[in-house]
């Protein structure tokens, strides 16, 4: 795999946003890319595969805050992120999302994205369950995903996770909490929180592995996951690791949480950087 280098710090990330049309509804796009006066880091940028961010389930593109754009000059790669239909920009859902939603990412809504902004070629990136959705789109590619980034992803549906999301929805049931997902969610925040919790928590997902997806990924992989994560043991970077059918790079971060993109930016940016040169 080849990849650019890092885009120097004088180089302008310029950012794109755009709807993306799905039966559906709506979704909405950012791209952040290289962009300077001699065209160089663009034109880097531009030959070498995007990356494409999968959010959490409480998240959306405005929650990944500075990532993408210190990831796009880490990497010297596009960089997209785009929210769910539901999430943040994109246009609501009535429906709870199937008991199937994580697989369901890859086959309904991420051959659009593909096809509007011509991802021939990409580099998953997912976070918590979007590392499982991650993990379903370098499966289902057809050899398009040059590389798969999990970071705090979930394979299973573990006791620490369920018993974290209880908590979690306890903690919601103040109005102060559900305010913080207005910001970024608008009318739709009461929905993605119980889109969240209630699929979760449901009994019939109580059964619910990514084991048998996990062989069908044959590109490279790296599973990023703190020590401290109260949504996932190590058990899950393990089992990524273990399973895939690519070569896979496991890193437990000590002293880190569920967000170490957040918690350990710099550590997590180069990790990446690395692996996407290799």
């Amino acid at each position: 795999m080849t990849a650019p280098t890092a885009t120097p710090i004088s180089v302008r990330i310029a950012r794109h946003d755009r709807l993306v049309q799905h039966a559906q509804g709506r979704l909405f796009t950012r791209t952040w890319a290289p962009e300077d006066a001699s065209g160089e880091a663009a034109a880097a940028a531009r030959q070498a595969a995007p990356i494409v961010l999968f959010h959490d389930s409480l998240g959306c593109v405005a929650l990944w805050r500075d990532f993408p754009e210190a990831l796009s000059r880490a990497t010297g790669r596009r960089v997209v992120a785009y929210d769910r239909l539901g999430f943040g920009q994109s246009d609501p859902r009535v429906e709870r999302p199937s008991l199937d939603f994580v697989a369901e990412e890859s086959a309904l809504y991420f051959p659009a994205l593909r096809e509007h902004l011509d991802l021939q070629r990409f580099v998953a990136l997912g976070h918590s369950v979007g590392g499982g959705m991650a993990i379903h789109c370098a499966a289902d590619s057809g050899g398009g995903c040059e590389a798969l980034i999990t970071i705090a992803a979930q394979v299973f549906a573990e006791d620490r996770t369920l018993n974290g999301i209880r908590a979690a929805r306890e903690q919601f049931q103040d109005p102060r909490q559900l305010e913080r997902l207005v910001k970024y969610h608008g009318d739709k925040a009461r929905w993605v929180l119980e889109a969240w919790t209630e699929n979760w928590l449901d009994p019939g997902f109580a059964a619910w592995t990514l084991s048998p997806v996990l062989p069908r990924v044959t590109c490279p992989v790296l599973a990023i996951h703190g020590e401290l994560d109260e949504y996932g043991s190590a058990r899950h970077p393990a089992l990524i690791g273990a399973l895939c059918g690519g070569p896979a790079q496991v890193d437990i971060l000590p002293g880190v949480g569920h967000v170490p993109h957040r918690e350990v930016a710099g550590k997590v940016l180069e990790l990446i950087r690395q692996r996407l040169g290799a």
